[in-house]
């Protein structure tokens, strides 16, 4: 796969810390995002191997830009990615487009905890 030039020098720019990238097509909208325990090895993996996956390959053929953010650690990682596919639903990211979003358990001070019956 060739890699444009432009695309190159920012491979080389990423840095080795936690953070959220995102591709974006040559009109500016953007693709993907995505989280990443170590942004320089994530981002240039998408650019250095054979994508077995046609989606994926057809969408790293249209990626002309490429933005990061870098965060202290990887669980602010994946909470921005969550935030910012609800936010701007990218197209290619097929499993958290959608109003779902991560488990959570509510811990109750109570001497037999329960569930309540839905209202209506």
């Amino acid at each position: 796969m060739v890699t444009p030039e432009h695309l190159q020098l920012q491979l080389r720019a990423l840095p080795g810390n936690p953070g959220v990238y995102q591709f974006f097509d040559v009109d500016g909208r953007l693709l993907y995002v995505g989280k990443a325990k170590n942004l320089k090895k994530r981002v240039s993996s998408y650019f250095n191997k054979e994508h077995y996956s046609g989606r994926t390959a057809l969408m790293v053929s249209r990626i002309n830009d490429i933005k990061y953010i870098v965060t202290n650690t990887d669980l602010d990682a994946l909470l921005l990615e969550n935030n910012l596919i609800k936010t701007n639903k990218p197209k290619y990211n097929v499993e958290l487009k959608d109003d779902k979003s991560y488990p959570s358990i509510c811990i109750k001070n109570e001497r037999f905890p329960g569930c309540s019956p839905p209202a209506g």
